[in-house]
């Protein structure tokens, strides 16, 4: 039985996941919810999450959120030879590891405050300064990658978790560049790190986890 996979559309945390199973192959039944909608309020996610997040997975009635922790359990009760979600070298799979807690950690707040700043606010101008701040961050950020991507994907010659964990938050960095081209976001991202983009882009069923609002926008 696939499990089912509760996600929003163009959440960063949710495309990881979505990516994770892709590369395991792991059946699933994709529930896209809409925060417009209220669907993060309804009790049926609350019994799933009270902190009503996602994504959330419902695996033969064990329901689990945070995207780092269901990757961690996709990878021990669905991984398989040949299929892991993380090298197989320890010194590989500390890198990723620690590449994709980075990304979380570190990337995330700063493009989820350009996302905030440029496309959501209702109120008035975007704040100069958070968009500087931010940008700052992030040219920082994207400059040491550049530096340390040496091979097709981040940590060796297949792809991780790590390159899920930081696909997404480029793909919204660059989704937001678009639409506030005059700030010029894209900057940020450097030669090497827009090659490794191509690679993830290329990978098997890449297409399929796009956010389902942007192939109709």
């Amino acid at each position: 039985m696939p499990l089912t996979f509760y996600a929003l559309s163009g959440s960063p945390f949710s495309w990881k996941v979505w990516l994770a199973l892709e590369h395991l192959t792991v059946p699933y039944d994709l529930r896209v919810l809409s925060a417009d909608a209220g669907d993060l309020e309804s009790p049926a996610l609350l019994g799933l999450n009270p902190r009503r997040k996602v994504p959330v997975i419902v695996d033969d009635g064990f329901a689990l959120p945070e995207s780092s922790a269901i990757i961690e359990y996709l990878e021990d009760v669905h991984g398989q030879t040949g299929r892991s979600v993380w090298p197989s070298d320890p010194r590989a799979r500390a890198i990723a590891r620690r590449l994709a807690a980075e990304a979380d950690g570190y990337i995330y707040p700063a493009v989820r405050r350009l996302v905030v700043e440029l496309v959501m606010r209702r109120d008035g101008a975007p704040d100069p300064s958070g968009i500087a701040e931010s940008s700052a961050s992030l040219a920082g950020e994207f400059g040491r990658l550049d530096g340390l991507v040496t091979d097709a994907f981040l940590a060796g010659d297949v792809p991780s978790a790590a390159d899920y964990a930081l696909y997404p938050l480029t793909a919204i960095l660059m989704w937001v560049d678009a639409k506030a081209p005059s700030y010029d976001l894209a900057r940020v991202i450097g030669e090497r790190v827009r090659s490794w983009r191509a690679h993830v882009e290329a990978l098997p069923n890449f297409a399929k986890t796009l956010p389902p609002h942007w192939r109709t926008a």
